[in-house]
């Protein structure tokens, strides 16, 4: 849950924060709500057992013991042991069935025998519609969610050269237009993906050729070559989407809708949605279509064909459809995920920045690592209508309220709680808007010698930006598909609903 900063002064530097945390206070401190019960109950029935013999008394008090403790061991990034010990007997299951491992392709063990997307996106399906102003756009379905995802790119302004106050008014701008999407009809989530690559020139020397007058100087010539030969060995590309996640299955007197008629309603909501991010410095916003999507994916599971697609785009398109944009073959590992050419390994945020930052917090992470081939950092939003939001920061105000009368000592970041949940719950009242994020970060190499170095250059670009990363285990494959501009909501596609996960 997140509620936007304010400004420390006139002359001082616009800060944000008071990012919240779903919590449930149980009736015992540190407790979720469901585990103090658990306990209590568990209390209950020991101490009327006394009654019968004190023998079953203590065989249950010890029962009770081992199935708490799971619950209330937690390490550094609020995981339990329950939860760390179903990870791992889920992953030596997945190992067992062979499921860690993907084939595609004609010789594949995939039933059409293309290159489908493995894991959550396997089956995905990709149409292409116009919207109302005639651009073509590329729309992605989940029938098994019965989920559509519609995908924009910007050429981001940067923040380079840019006055201060510019870049509040684009930070302001971009929290209102994440809390407009409170108001989407049919809206489940969206993410923004930020992609860094090295650049292959071929962009910079088709624009120079393409302009070069055969009359011009040697001199000019001789610089220009000379440029299209040192300029791309240290320059980077960087890419940013915006997935859109729309919900197509019945509502309160809407019935199920088709993939056609969402071709339609969402053709008709493009323009507004590219329009309004264009305060936000996201630059000239517009939908991406098919056969652009394709290829994004495609070079994200294979690195090594970028070039390749890169030269096709000057002569026509490279033709590339959604089935064959997955990986001719993967291997998930429990750290880390192998997939064609490449290695990969994702990271999750487990704790947004303590205290107040600046707009530019994100800026390393985001930026080109001479470490990392390809590095993508993604945003995962879910926001919240008005009526659930207003329930929700009324229930985290009486939870942080509960949890510091608690303590018989009082402890200065239960005091900052409540604060922070009295004014998170001020400033929704006023009309701000609630949303839940999370942040996916995954780094590509090529070589798999290079991963040591590329983890080290993660953690030490996560330092700066106050953020904690763990690595995702057991679950590399989904957390990787999850990083792709395709729109997937992990907490639909959770074994235990995430209401569930909050309260324990």
């Amino acid at each position: 849950m997140a509620a936007a900063g304010e400004g420390a002064g006139p002359a001082a530097p616009r800060t944000y924060g008071n990012w919240r945390r779903p919590t449930t206070a149980g009736v015992i401190s540190q407790l979720g709500f469901v585990t103090s019960l658990m306990l209590l109950g568990g209390v209950i029935v020991v101490v009327l057992c006394t009654l019968i013999s004190y023998v079953l008394a203590i065989v249950i008090a010890v029962v009770l013991a081992l199935v708490m403790t799971p619950l209330a061991l937690k390490d550094r990034h609020g995981r339990t042991m329950l939860v760390r010990m179903t990870s791992r007997l889920a992953w030596r299951q997945t190992v067992k069935r062979g499921a860690h491992i993907y084939r595609s392709g004609p010789l594949g063990r995939t039933d059409q025998g293309s290159c489908q997307l493995p894991g959550l996106a396997a089956s995905s399906d990709l149409s292409e519609a116009q919207d109302s102003y005639g651009r073509p756009f590329g729309l992605l379905t989940y029938p098994n969610s019965r989920h559509h995802v519609v995908v924009l790119t910007c050429d981001a302004d940067g923040a380079a050269l840019v006055d201060q106050d510019q870049v509040d008014i684009w930070v302001a701008y971009w929290g209102h237009w994440l809390s407009s999407l409170a108001t989407e009809p049919g809206l489940v989530g969206a993410s923004v993906t930020v992609e860094s690559a090295p650049d292959s020139g071929l962009r910079l020397r088709g624009e120079v050729h393409s302009n070069l007058d055969p009359d011009a100087p040697q001199l000019a010539k001789d610089m220009l070559a000379e440029v299209l030969e040192s300029y791309p060995a240290s320059s980077a590309q960087i890419s940013t989407r915006i997935a859109l996640t729309y919900s197509g299955a019945a509502r309160n007197g809407h019935p199920r809708r088709t993939v056609a008629e969402m071709a339609v309603d969402l053709g008709n909501r493009l323009p507004g949605l590219t329009e309004g991010l264009s305060m936000t410095g996201a630059g000239a916003a517009r939908p991406l279509s098919a056969e652009e999507l394709s290829e994004a994916v495609r070079i994200a599971y294979d690195p090594s064909v970028s070039t390749l697609v890169e030269e096709s785009r000057s002569t026509g398109g490279s033709g590339l459809t959604w089935s064959d944009a997955g990986p001719a073959g993967a291997e998930e590992a429990w750290d880390h995920y192998r997939h064609e050419t490449a290695t990969s390994v994702t990271w999750m945020m487990s704790e947004a920045p303590r205290g107040e930052v600046l707009s530019s917090v994100l800026t390393g992470l985001l930026v080109p690592h001479p470490d990392i081939a390809r590095k993508r950092v993604t945003l995962l939003y879910r926001p919240h209508d008005p009526s659930a939001a207003a329930r929700i920061v009324e229930m985290d105000r009486k939870n942080a309220r509960l949890k510091a009368n608690q303590s018989h000592i009082a402890k200065a970041m239960d005091d900052i709680a409540v604060r922070s949940a009295d004014q998170t719950a001020q400033e929704e009242a006023a009309g701000a808007g609630v949303v839940r994020f999370s942040m996916l970060v995954t780094a590509t190499v090529a070589d798999r010698a290079a991963g040591p170095r590329a983890r080290a250059a993660v953690d030490n670009l996560a330092a700066p930006a106050r953020i904690k990363l763990r690595v995702v285990t057991g679950s590399q494959a989904a957390a990787f598909a999850a990083c792709l501009p395709i729109g997937l909501v992990l907490p639909l596609h959770l074994t235990i609903p995430s209401s569930v996960r909050d309260n324990l």
